[in-house]
């Protein structure tokens, strides 16, 4: 049976302004075109018993040589989330995107999306123009954000180099960033010097549970560690169940995961509503939930992560 009251931690929103640039971004990578505005957005939610969606934006905010345009797209995303939060406080929640690889930028903008906006957390892309979230360079962000015990949604995007030819970068090369970059942030010790910050990973975490065991065996090659530190900093992440409700994933990626570290997506817009619901109905029909297991990832797990959701 459907959970009534989903808390969905993927979902997205596109400002009106950079609807064309959206397009485009999805016709290029040879992906349906989303469409979203707020009402239908909510009405979506309603069919899909989704009581609160965690907004994002899902796409670089400009050129890798232009950091003030990147800023300032970062900032006209952010406030415009922030006023259909607070419209909508019970609908709606707020993860802020980041102007990286502008380590500078990105620090002012947590900061000001975290303490003015009251956005629940931050939306990091897997890579950034090509630099992955271990690269040192970023310490400064991730110190900024433990100290804050900040709550990241760490979104795919293309990798560097070729695409796979005649598949869209979405099907197939984003789940593998995503595994990319949570390796890179487990193999540079980023997750284990911060670990009171909490990284969401779409998708079921890309290909991360189903050859996690085989990852660890990167402990092995690095002096002082081992595979088991390695599978407990793996471990550490939570899932969202974006399109990835599958027969074969779900079992793997609830072996794998940590009480609890299991969430609710929908990557509406960017996965078309028929689409997504077929993964709904997968979701909710998995034969194998324990008691109460079910409501956790429609919703309970979501609200010990984001207390403030609980409370709307």
């Amino acid at each position: 049976m459907t959970d009534p009251a989903r808390i969905d931690v993927h979902q997205h929103l596109i400002p009106p302004e950079l609807r064309r640039a959206i397009s485009g971004r999805a016709t290029a990578f040879g992906w349906p075109a989303p469409v979203w505005d707020e009402r239908s957005a909510v009405a979506m939610m309603d069919r899909r018993s989704i009581a609160t969606g965690v907004l994002s934006f899902a796409a670089p905010v400009g050129p890798p040589d232009d950091p003030a345009k990147a800023r300032a797209t970062a900032r006209g995303v952010n406030e415009y989330t922030a006023e259909l939060v607070k419209d909508r406080p019970d609908r709606f929640g707020h993860f802020a995107v980041l102007p990286l690889p502008d380590v500078d930028g990105a620090l002012a903008e947590a900061a000001y999306a975290l303490d003015e906006l009251g956005a629940d957390g931050v939306m990091v892309l897997s890579n950034a123009h090509g630099r992955y979230p271990g690269d040192p360079e970023f310490e400064p962000l991730w110190a900024e954000l433990d100290a804050r015990a900040a709550v990241v949604l760490m979104h795919p995007t293309a990798p560097p180099g070729t695409p796979l030819p005649e598949l869209p970068a979405p099907l197939a090369d984003f789940p593998y960033d995503t595994t990319r970059a949570a390796l890179h942030l487990v193999v540079n010790g980023v997750v284990r010097r911060y670990p009171r910050t909490r990284i969401i990973l779409p998708h079921a975490g890309g290909f991360l549970p189903y050859a996690a065991h085989r990852f660890a065996a990167a402990g092995r090659l690095r002096p002082g560690t081992g595979p088991e530190e390695v599978l407990a900093d793996l471990r550490s992440f939570y899932f969202d169940t974006a399109f990835a409700a599958g027969p074969a994933t779900l079992p793997s990626l609830l072996a794998f995961a940590a009480p609890g570290h299991v969430l609710y997506g929908s990557d509406f817009p960017m996965v078309p509503e028929e689409w997504g619901a077929d993964f709904d109905a997968a979701l909710d029909g998995h034969p194998h939930w324990s008691a109460g297991e079910l409501r956790a990832v429609n919703r309970g797990n979501a609200e010990a992560l984001l207390p403030r959701l609980a409370r709307t």
